[in-house]
């Protein structure tokens, strides 16, 4: 039975505490959040820190899943494998990719396994695009969003997310590794640009940004987000892949609202368009986001239990953030960016 601290209890840290509650291979010993949590009734009769340093030294978890901003990932991280847990972080896996190579360092030096929350790896329907697009062969087109026209509390926990990352940083890595992927050949270099839409951001954030990144095999690729309440809801979600050969689509992502979490990662249907004519592959039950946070969380225990090799799963982590750290250098100083 592995034992498992959650730190952080916003909207993936209460959907990964939920998946170890029911999995009958680990169970929670402490939840850690600064500020009082509405729990869930299935949560509430856990212990709960204000402090994670006082979690990790009265419950010793053999886990900890990291969910807090983005800015302690990488402290949080090392601090439970310098205590002898195995980590779960979600993604970004830290603010800079000298932060995010100590982790994987610390990893390598603990012999403690690390897996960053990528979601769109547990995703049978992006698994599947992945593979129809790989299957055509290169160089390749990207053409992928995301952007959200939050309101209201999403919109509050989006100016809270952009004191320390911007949404190019905090989606990105998440498409960016989607195109490597893909194309398995290394980026070369990177340019950006964005704009600040809001006065309710810090005059060094922007709230819309897009990135364009160059591979080592001719492929290239952008990928835009924007969060806002003034984000237009017009092609908000775009995932398209083109090659010499033809080109793999999704083809229901612009269905409900920009802000439905569970529709950011469903595909419905996969478009697959060739000389020889057009395919369409049917995704008729996706799973949904607790459902996609259940199969991470299972993954992870998997990595203990069976003694995964994470390597290349620590590097693309790097790899994806480096691309996007690069990209975001490029929006504030208006030059391209060579990796």
């Amino acid at each position: 039975m592995i034992r498992v601290l959650i730190a952080g209890l916003g909207n993936m840290g209460l959907s990964h505490a939920l998946a170890h509650h029911k999995n009958p291979d680990s169970k929670i010993v402490a939840l850690v959040n600064r500020s009082k949590p509405d729990l869930p009734r299935e949560l509430k009769n856990y212990p709960i820190y204000e402090s994670y340093e006082d979690a990790l030294a009265a419950q010793t978890p053999d886990l900890a899943v990291v969910a807090t901003y983005t800015d302690t990932h990488a402290d949080y991280a090392c601090l439970a494998m310098e205590k002898g847990a195995h980590v779960f972080v979600e993604k970004p896996l830290a603010t800079t990719v000298k932060d995010a190579a100590r982790v994987v360092d610390k990893a390598n030096a603990t012999n403690r396994k690390l897996v960053v929350g990528y979601i769109l790896r547990h995703h049978p329907s992006w698994i599947t695009l992945i593979n129809e697009a790989r299957s055509l062969g290169g160089p390749f087109v990207f053409r992928l969003n995301l952007n959200q026209q939050s309101s209201g509390a999403e919109w509050e926990t989006h100016k809270t997310l952009m004191q320390t990352t911007s949404p190019i940083l905090d989606c990105g890595v998440h498409y960016v590794d989607v195109m490597c992927q893909i194309t398995d050949a290394a980026p070369v270099r990177v340019q950006g640009m964005g704009l600040r839409l809001s006065d309710e951001i810090a005059v060094d954030m922007y709230n819309y940004g897009q990135l364009q990144v160059f591979f080592e095999d001719e492929s290239v690729g952008w990928y835009e987000a924007g969060w806002g309440p003034m984000m237009s809801e017009t092609a908000f979600f775009v995932k398209d892949i083109v090659s010499p050969y033809g080109s793999v689509s999704i083809t229901d992502g612009n269905k409900g609202a920009s802000s439905d979490i569970d529709g950011h990662t469903k595909v419905g249907s996969i478009l697959v368009h060739t000389k020889s004519g057009d395919r369409i592959i049917e995704m008729p039950q996706e799973p949904g986001h607790q459902e996609l946070c259940d199969a991470e969380q299972s993954y992870m225990l998997r990595s203990i239990a069976e003694d995964i090799d994470l390597t290349r799963h620590m590097q693309d982590a790097i790899q994806s953030l480096r691309i996007c750290i690069a990209g975001d250098k490029s929006i504030r100083t208006g030059k391209p960016i060579d990796l």
